[in-house]
């Protein structure tokens, strides 16, 4: 296959130039992709551009990952609905660390290779453009009309917040970033989410008009979810690739959490597995799916690929440690364990409830592990609900001090995938 047929086949493809596909076959290409700096770390929703550009490595072409220093001051309107908060410069510029140390990780920066890969910030040219040189160089190529155009622009012009000038002209400044790296880089290939696709026209038509070059572009589809939910959020917010804001077990545990559906569309687009690999491990998993064979699978690979083996095998041994009651006895996990446990939801309750014993169905139910006594009667005479690991089959059974664990812990497991941790204090 090709480049762009396997980005197609992995479901990385959306909008393409013509000829772009041409131009890949045809010799060694320098593309680049833009990173917005909003955030000291990058998230998951930036792990497909991330991909894209070692795609483009590994088959010979030369990768230039751009962060924004100078249009993160303006902010993109591109699927915003109201403006964006601007940021500092000092902010600005402990966020580029952050994102220029993760994208080394995954891109080969060698110079004495043709197809190094390169970081480029675009404060470097913009902070040397004056305001009339800038209209003068870049604003008379592009007509208003063509800019109110865009699906990006006229969503925020029809809505009502309204767009600002300053956030009006990021796409000029992003197609005047295509422009100088087509002069001075020799960049031909910009790739982005497919909301980035008015943006990048903008850069490929001042080409066009400026510098009477052709220039190409293609973008990827934006990543959701089967159930309707936004991609890479959780009821804690984003999952970040930083392992300071981001536990590598808990980037394990969002990946292993993944649904039949979605799962059976990630291993195509979050690996480098291949086709071959891809249907074996489909088939095992229809032939067993509850053995979740695709999201081990899926998990483990984009675990190594963040955070690196060691920290995937630390993640394995926390989960096997937290849940498997085969493989470690609930009372050799630690306080600090059952503190930093994740994937479950916790609750506090008073001790004093407990001193003197309170009934397990009464328990379950005050704690909000159970919506009601009915459901959690109903769930102990099925089988179904756990205490520190042991299943529980009398709804007599009273709730003590000594159930704690560390004189202040309860684990409630109900059913197969909910857990709990209720804090006694």
């Amino acid at each position: 296959m090709t480049l762009i047929e396997e980005l197609k086949w992995r479901g990385m493809l959306q909008d393409i130039m013509p000829g772009t596909a041409e131009q890949l076959d045809k010799e060694m290409t320098t593309a680049y992709i833009g990173f917005d700096p909003t955030a000291d770390s990058l998230h998951i929703g930036s792990l497909v551009p991330i991909l894209l550009l070692v795609h483009l490595q590994k088959r010979g072409h030369k990768p230039i990952a751009l962060i924004g220093g100078a249009t993160g001051m303006i902010g993109d309107p591109s699927g915003k609905s109201e403006e964006r908060n601007l940021l500092s410069p000092e902010q600005l510029e402990i966020n580029i660390a952050g994102i220029r140390k993760q994208l080394e990780k995954h891109l080969i920066f060698t110079p004495a290779l043709p197809n190094s890969a390169e970081l480029v910030n675009n404060y470097d040219w913009f902070k040397n453009i004056s305001f009339i040189e800038f209209l003068r160089d870049a604003g008379k190529y592009i007509t208003v009309n063509y800019m109110m155009a865009k699906d990006s622009v006229k969503k925020r012009i029809e809505g009502d917040t309204g767009i600002s000038y300053t956030e009006f002209a990021y796409q000029l400044m992003q197609g005047y970033d295509y422009y100088w790296l087509y002069k001075n880089k020799d960049c031909k290939l910009q790739m982005g989410g497919s909301d980035q696709w008015g943006n990048i026209t903008t850069g490929a038509e001042l080409i066009r008009r400026k510098a009477g070059g052709e220039a190409f572009a293609f973008t990827c589809p934006l990543i959701t979810k089967a159930d309707g939910g936004k991609f890479g959020k959780t009821e804690k917010g984003n999952i970040w690739l930083n392992a300071e804001r981001t536990s590598p077990y808990q980037f394990y545990q969002f990946w292993l959490n993944a649904s039949d559906k979605d799962a059976e569309k990630w291993i195509k687009i979050f690996t480098f597995l291949s086709s071959a690999e891809i249907n074996t491990l489909l088939e095992q998993h229809h032939q067993n799916l509850s053995e979740r064979q695709l999201q081990k699978t899926l998990a483990k690979e984009v675990t190594i690929f963040i955070h690196g083996e060691e920290e995937y095998n630390k993640a394995i041994e926390t989960t096997e440690k937290l849940f498997s009651r085969r493989t470690v006895a609930v009372e050799s996990l630690s306080a600090e364990d059952l503190e930093n446990m994740e994937g479950v939801i916790k609750f506090d309750y008073p001790k004093q409830k407990i001193n003197s014993g309170i009934d397990i169905v009464s328990f379950l139910a005050e704690t909000g592990a159970f919506s009601s006594k009915g459901e959690a009667r109903k769930m102990i005479q099925n089988g179904g609900v756990s205490i520190n690991r042991d299943k529980i089959d009398n709804i007599a059974k009273e709730i003590t001090v000594a159930d704690l664990l560390h004189d202040k812990y309860v684990l409630i497991q109900k059913g197969r995938k909910n857990y709990y941790l209720v804090k006694v204090d």
